[in-house]
């Protein structure tokens, strides 16, 4: 999933990065608020993380314009301003949560996946698709009741398929939401990827549609 990382302070930004893609998370970072701005109009974004101190747009600001065009994905406020007024103003643009620094990562990342899960209309932590289980809280799989062991990008593309089940996704689609450095739609990796997963999950779990895509189903 992409996670939209909107943060000007470079260690900051860099640790988050650096938690968020351990986490599994594809990150867009814009460290200006016209960038993060922009970046959240045109991307498929998951949730957004922003700092409401940016440079050149304040956070509120983008978060708003957000809203205003339309743009629904869940957001979290990161921001060191803690009094009840700032938070209230926060919710008010379009926040769906609000962190204050310092905080500890296990938090943000508990923080993140609810809003994600939610935003889903998925209510319970555990996500289940026939014998396949998601525990959302602790990023573990499990099939018929044992743990399911995945590469990196294998559980990326299984937990996007876990939050958007039964639904059709395309192959541009589910590759941007699993390489960090890009997608190339002529290769041929996703394929790779799918397949093995496939050989992990037994045939009847992912079904393909040609010319379309890959869905998730417990039901043919």
């Amino acid at each position: 999933m992409r996670v939209l990382l909107a943060e000007d302070d470079a260690l900051l930004a860099r640790r988050l990065q650096t938690l968020l893609e351990d986490a599994g998370y594809v990150v867009i970072h814009s460290a200006e608020g016209r960038d993060a701005e922009y970046q959240g109009q045109i991307e498929d974004i998951a949730p957004a993380v922003v700092d409401l101190g940016l440079p050149g747009l304040d956070g509120l600001s983008v978060i708003e314009r957000w809203r205003q065009a339309g743009r629904d994905f869940p957001v979290l406020v990161l921001t060191a301003r803690a009094r009840w007024h700032d938070k209230l103003a926060g919710f008010d643009a379009g926040a769906d949560d609000y962190l204050t620094k310092p905080f500890q990562p296990e938090e943000l990342l508990l923080r993140l996946r609810a809003l994600i899960r939610r935003s889903a209309g998925h209510a319970h932590p555990r996500l289940q698709c026939g014998p396949l289980v998601l525990d959302v809280n602790a990023g573990r799989f499990e099939l018929d009741g044992a743990p399911l062991a995945l590469s990196a990008q294998e559980h990326r593309i299984l937990s996007y398929f876990m939050h958007h089940p039964d639904t059709v996704l395309s192959r541009a689609r589910l590759g941007e939401n699993v390489y960090e450095d890009g997608f190339d739609p002529d290769s041929n990796t996703l394929d790779v990827l799918i397949g093995r997963i496939r050989r992990k999950l037994g045939s009847a779990l992912i079904h393909t549609h040609r010319g379309q895509g890959f869905r998730l189903s417990a039901t043919p």
